[in-house]
């Protein structure tokens, strides 16, 4: 192998090297974001778990609220009502 031949060779090997280095740069900045994405949408999920948990909870109550008024109506106006 000459000298020139080399150089050729290194020259092409340097390029393919800053190839891959570039496409793993943004491999990594990728990833980064979609890390950070992902953290964003557990937490997004958390709190919509938490408010239908919540949610529930009151629709239980305001329910529990009606039937115990219903049970206070009279009964000719709970059967004129049904």
């Amino acid at each position: 192998m000459t000298t020139q031949g080399f150089s050729n060779y290194s020259d092409i090997m340097e390029t393919d090297l800053n190839v891959l280095e570039a496409k793993l740069t943004q491999l990594i900045e990728l990833c980064q974001s979609l890390r950070a994405e992902n953290l964003q949408l557990r937490q997004e999920l958390a709190q919509g778990r938490d408010d239908t948990k919540q949610l529930k909870s009151q629709m239980t109550e305001a329910s529990a609220r009606l039937e115990a008024l219903i049970e206070r109506l009279p009964q000719t106006v709970v059967e004129g009502v049904l």
